[in-house]
């Protein structure tokens, strides 16, 4: 079943799970032995996530730092030591102090955040510190908080003001970012600018990479699918990594390909970008059949290519 086995499969994560657990009942489901998630969504968020099956899972890199949009809730007047909703509050103000914040305050706080800027990752999350996760360091009181990072939102828009049974404002938060970026965090910055604090009570990711929310496949609706038509939903490496340039090779080529041989330049087509940093470009390599053999980098000009990746056929 080579061919259908690899490939990335787009889940509607539910409410309630955690991404690896997600993972564990497909490999279960489809009987495979190497499937994995390509960028990690918090148990109580929902939404886009990418599951990568068979040689797929070499190609996760691909896809973590890939662009991301998400629409979140966002609870104000409360703090808490996860920046969400699961979390401990560690400040608390009256929701009575809180009549007076209206929406077009808000938006005007939230379009501060547009742009490329430095944000402080969450002392609870998966990022690790010296091979361990931060959120089990924090567990153990031991909060390791991890240096700024680049990130960019793209576009963030807030609406639908209101207030949550609790009797505090909520408004939904938009936002369409670069891979890496935390909504938490950015949530938490938002409730500090506004001068009342904040949280995260709902996540939804919409998009991840090229994939929208409504090419998921919810986990209720796979259990409940044969293991052959859950593979025939799974998408093509080559097709997945639409972005990446790349080229068609003839037979003679791929044999090459299979035995991990030196290609030279002259030996494939490419239309790339030559103002592009080399060292900084990948290029996929297919059959006449669209199947994905290789991905490659240039060396520079005249050099042969070095293989980053090599598939089975």
């Amino acid at each position: 079943m080579t061919g259908m086995t690899d490939g990335i499969l787009v889940v509607d994560k539910p409410e309630g799970l955690s991404s690896a657990a997600v993972v564990g009942r497909l490999k279960r489901k489809l009987k495979v032995k190497k499937i994995g998630h390509t960028g990690t969504l918090d148990p109580f968020a929902t939404g886009v996530l990418l599951i990568a099956v068979g040689q797929a899972t070499r190609i996760s890199r691909f896809f973590l730092n890939g662009s991301k949009a998400y629409v979140a809730r966002v609870a104000l007047g409360v703090e808490t030591d996860t920046y969400d909703c699961t979390g401990q509050p560690v400040t608390q103000v009256p929701a009575k102090d809180l009549s007076g914040i209206t929406l077009s305050r808000i938006r005007e706080i939230v379009a501060c955040f547009q742009g490329i800027q430095d944000q402080v990752p969450p002392v609870y999350s998966a990022l690790k510190h010296n091979g361990v996760p931060l959120y089990k360091l924090a567990r153990q009181g031991q909060a390791v908080e991890k240096p700024p990072r680049r990130i960019e939102i793209r576009e963030i828009s807030a609406q639908n003001l209101g207030v949550s049974q609790s009797g505090y404002p909520e408004f939904d938060l938009a936002v369409a970012c670069s891979g890496g970026t935390y909504i938490r965090s950015l949530a938490f910055d938002i409730g500090r600018r506004l001068g009342c604090g904040a949280h995260l009570s709902g996540l939804i990711r919409t998009r991840s990479s090229q994939f929208e929310l409504s090419q998921g496949v919810t986990l209720d609706a796979l259990d409940a699918m044969p293991a052959e038509e859950i593979f025939s939903r799974i998408r093509p490496m080559a097709q997945c990594l639409e972005k990446l340039p790349g080229a068609v090779v003839d037979e003679k080529t791929a044999r090459k390909i299979s035995y991990g041989q030196k290609l030279g330049p002259g030996e494939i087509n490419l239309d790339i970008d030559e103002n592009q940093h080399p060292e900084a470009l990948f290029l996929k390599l297919m059959d006449d059949a669209g199947r994905l053999l290789a991905i490659i980098q240039p060396q520079g000009p005249g050099l042969p290519y070095n293989y980053s990746c090599v598939f089975r056929r």
